[in-house]
């Protein structure tokens, strides 16, 4: 469950903006800010680097140079976020990574200009969403915007040698009664199924083999008696 930050102070989420109507983020090139708004607006999907931690898949919306993400009880999972991490965007086109850069982290609180307007663009945008997720989310839950500033650490043509693969994140999700019904079993049952099929298949070549030697056997002995 994600920890509500209470000792972060919450700033202005336009003062650091990193691609905004008016123009890019200092130290950042036009031709970055169109591709890094163009990544956030194409794909509701990113994710988020914590140093000394793994990196956290999240849905967002993007509004005047910021990600905003909402966490917490009955929404998408997330950690304490430092305040600053690091963002890897995917390209809509081929799903793999098309820039990492760096966001410092705001956390909004319930009540300020910032936070109602982040809740109502999350909120429309929120899947499945009901009547009461103001209330929950001001209640229960964390609404965070990341906002990117400085060059890309990664862009195209400029990307670590690494692969970036990680283990999978432990999950406490089992299955330990009722299995789903498969039409014509599972894999390993089929496996299994096969396996036996072949083995008795094989059983019975070679029973008919050694049918066939005995027959074989008493047919030789008929004639050497009646010589």
């Amino acid at each position: 469950m994600t920890e509500r930050a209470t000792d972060q102070v919450p700033e202005p989420v336009s003062e650091p903006a990193a691609a905004t109507a008016t123009g890019p983020a200092p130290g950042t090139a036009p031709s970055t800010a169109a591709l890094l708004t163009e990544a956030m607006t194409k794909s509701g999907l990113l994710w988020i680097e914590v140093e000394g931690d793994r990196t956290w898949p999240a849905w967002h919306v993007w509004d005047e140079g910021a990600a905003l993400v909402v966490s917490g009880p009955g929404e998408q999972p997330l950690p304490w976020l430092p305040p600053e991490v690091r963002l890897v965007l995917r390209s809509k086109d081929t799903g793999g990574r098309l820039l990492t850069v760096r966001a410092h982290v705001h956390v909004l609180e319930p009540g300020t200009p910032e936070w109602e307007r982040a809740t109502g663009l999350l909120r429309a945008s929120r899947l499945n969403s009901v009547d009461d997720s103001l209330t929950r989310w001001a209640a229960e839950c964390t609404v965070t915007a990341l906002v990117p500033f400085d060059s890309p650490v990664e862009s195209p043509g400029a990307y670590a040698a690494g692969d970036h693969r990680e283990p999978p994140a432990r999950t406490a999700a089992t299955t330990t009664a009722w299995r789903p019904w498969h039409w014509g079993g599972r894999g390993e049952e089929k496996a299994a199924r096969k396996r036996a099929r072949a083995e008795a298949k094989a059983a019975r070549r070679a029973a008919k083999e050694r049918a066939k030697l005995r027959k074989k056997r008493q047919r030789r002995g008929t004639r050497r008696r009646g010589r």
